[in-house]
């Protein structure tokens, strides 16, 4: 007993929409570059901040992409490795069996710098700080306190989050 196709001309329309395909711009590109062009929306909004692909390498049992990643990241990227792995895959090709890290500091100029920026303290705030701490007795705890107190204010952040908290009457919360 022979089974016909259910639809004769589709095996032609499958090869024609591949040749199309194979023509376009993503395609022409070697699959590292179309990583990385996409890699904030094939590794989502969390990885992205820690990790870029490197390198893409293998034969014949398939390939290993090496991913660049933070040292303190690296056992998050790890843990979702498996994960990540199938969206390269499907994105490069298909044929992705391992992920492989590399850790070290990344290059590219989407990451932001870990200091922030400071602004000098002024006369009036550095004495309202001082004069908050001067109740506590212990000099090592004191300066502590003021040394804490004095990154809170001079602490400059794009977000309006980073202000210090102050009550009602202007005055520091502590």
């Amino acid at each position: 007993m022979r089974a016909r196709r259910a639809h004769p001309g589709m095996n032609q329309i499958g090869l024609a929409a591949e040749r199309i395909g194979r023509k376009s711009g993503a395609k022409k590109l070697p699959p590292i570059q179309v990583l990385r062009q996409r890699w904030r929306e094939i590794a989502g909004e969390q990885l992205y901040k820690y990790c870029r692909p490197e390198r893409l390498s293998g034969g014949k049992a398939g390939r290993v992409l090496t991913l660049k990643v933070l040292p303190q990241a690296a056992p998050m990227v790890q843990h979702q490795s498996e994960t990540l792995r199938q969206r390269v895959s499907v994105s490069a090709g298909g044929d992705i069996t391992a992920i492989k890290i590399v850790q070290g500091q990344l290059q590219s100029s989407d990451v932001k710098p870990l200091r922030r920026k400071t602004r000098p303290l002024t006369p009036k705030e550095r004495q309202e700080l001082e004069g908050h701490a001067a109740r506590i007795q212990d000099e090592k705890l004191r300066a502590a306190i003021v040394a804490l107190g004095t990154a809170m204010l001079t602490t400059e952040d794009d977000e309006p989050e980073a202000t210090p908290p102050t009550k009602p009457g202007g005055e520091l919360p502590f």
